[in-house]
């Protein structure tokens, strides 16, 4: 089933393709590999998920945070690259800040993990890592990066 198919079916809606904070592009397309910039819990502009994990934020809320990270991620891969561009997920680097004695970060970032999979199906298949940082832009709870291979367009 293609991806939209699966939005659909599954009830998610993409959310509005955030813009870069900074002095860089939020897709990066070398030869066949795309690069996609840090997304955060970002739903049409409102700020979520914003505390610590383990404090402010809870692992369920986590999860779910990490999950609309990766719906910003299909969000951009949609606008900039198209879903029937896309040869497979390759890896995921995972972002969080947490309170100390929380270590809950794998249950987390199965949010997106789950999502790219249950969307992208045997394409959504990929490695990961996750890092714990003192701080993130906004207070932001998670944050996430992907790479994609993709399907190069000779026009």
């Amino acid at each position: 089933m293609a991806p939209k198919e699966n939005l659909e079916k599954l009830n998610y809606t993409l959310p509005d393709v955030s813009t870069p904070g900074g002095s860089y592009v939020s897709v990066n397309v070398r030869d066949n590999i795309a690069y996609i910039a840090i997304q955060f819990p970002i739903l049409n502009g409102e700020y979520l998920y914003q505390g610590r994990l383990g404090k402010e934020i809870s692992t369920e809320e986590g999860y779910k945070a990490m999950e609309l990270c990766a719906l910003n991620v299909l969000a951009q891969v949609d606008s900039k690259i198209g879903f029937e561009n896309i040869i497979g997920l390759n890896h995921i680097d995972a972002y969080f800040q947490a309170a100390d004695d929380w270590d809950d970060s794998p249950e987390v970032v199965n949010g997106a993990s789950d999502l790219f999979v249950k969307i992208l199906e045997e394409r959504g298949i990929h490695s990961r890592a996750i890092f714990g940082v003192h701080k993130l832009p906004r207070n932001f709870s998670v944050g996430l990066t992907a790479t994609f291979t993709i399907n190069k367009n000779e026009d």
